[in-house]
């Protein structure tokens, strides 16, 4: 068995084994954990060649760097647009490369998102709870935070010369930071002020952003009715308002049960872009119909999957791509050129 070996020089805080997540288990009070941004942790396993949803790691804006102390294997960088370093060269994120014996790999925020996410060509060796990796933040149930000094033992490493180099990233999704959402379900508690506000007025990320969800700074969304409503099960992207009016987006492991009244949802296809900001970033919320919100659902499912598979296909060896690009007869074959 061909094993290779990662230890952490240094990891930030919320940088986390993730993988797929374990749904099913919000009847038990268990959050469903994995990706904040799910897109882009299941491109850096599938352009690897792993399974979608296998173990990865999470790094946050607090950053790592691991040194290959053992073996060697091919890694994929995806997320935010982070720096990314190789040793002392730089290497764009949204890509895939070896990691040899002796080799560093640093990745720290760059100009602009909130997570990175790595991927190991191999069995990454991480503590499962009921039956996955992902690491619920605030119980530490899962594989865990990374700490400096931690050894990452990776079973049946491998090296994927043949998907090595930049990794195409998605572009059937907005640009823009117009979240769109449903509203309710329980709008009816707002007054048409705050109604308004939300529909028109620009909101800002906080500092008060982790894994569990986001606060914003804006209008104040003040409630025409009771400020608690029965305890119900609430969901990913749920935006609930407090009593002091100020709205919280919840993300991936938000709580399962809450009583505050929730003006909208965000829709799924848009948690990720939503994550991706960081504090101090504006957002606008445009409200959709339900049929709509199903609607983008299905499009963008399709194109989804369009893109994976896409990226999922080997680029070749080396000796490949350079037959496949034009160059002069008998270049790689060893043949002599005929000559005009």
């Amino acid at each position: 068995m061909t094993q290779a070996s990662l230890k952490v020089r240094f990891a930030g805080p919320l940088v986390t084994f993730q993988d797929g997540g374990r749904p099913g288990q919000m009847r038990f009070g268990v959050s469903a954990s994995g990706p904040m941004d799910r897109l882009a942790a299941t491109a850096a396993n599938v352009a690897l060649g792993n399974e979608p949803g296998a173990t990865l790691i999470e790094v946050s804006m607090g950053g790592l760097v691991l040194e290959c102390t053992e073996g060697a294997l091919s890694v994929a960088v995806t997320g935010g647009d982070f720096t990314v370093e190789h040793g002392s060269a730089a290497v764009p994120c949204w890509s895939i490369l070896a990691l040899e014996q002796g080799d560093s790999l640093s990745i720290r925020p760059g100009k602009s998102g909130s997570w990175a996410y790595l991927a190991l060509a191999g069995e990454v060796a991480a503590e499962s709870w009921l039956g996955s990796s992902a690491t619920h933040s605030t119980s530490g149930f899962g594989g865990g935070a990374l700490s400096a000094g931690q050894v990452i033992e990776v079973d049946e490493a491998r090296l994927r010369e043949d998907r090595h180099g930049a990794i195409a990233r998605p572009d059937f999704l907005p640009e823009d930071r117009q979240m769109r959402v449903v509203l309710g379900p329980q709008d009816r508690h707002f007054t048409a002020a705050a109604l308004a506000a939300f529909r028109s007025e620009p909101f800002a990320l906080t500092n008060a952003f982790d894994r569990m969800g986001v606060r914003l700074s804006g209008p104040e969304l003040p409630s025409a009715g009771a400020l608690s409503i029965p305890s119900e099960p609430i969901t990913r992207g749920a935006v609930q308002v407090a009593g002091d009016g100020v709205p919280t987006v919840l993300l991936a492991d938000h709580q399962t049960t809450g009583g505050y009244p929730k003006i909208a949802t965000v829709i799924g296809d848009d948690i990720g872009r939503l994550s991706q900001l960081r504090a101090g970033d504006k957002l606008r919320f445009a409200p959709v119909e339900a049929a709509q919100a199903v609607r983008i659902a299905r499009e963008t499912a399709e194109a989804r999957a369009a893109y994976l598979a896409a990226i999922a296909v080997p680029k070749g060896t080396l000796s490949q791509r350079l037959m496949r690009a034009n160059l002069i007869s008998g270049a790689i074959s060893g043949e002599e050129a005929v000559p005009d």
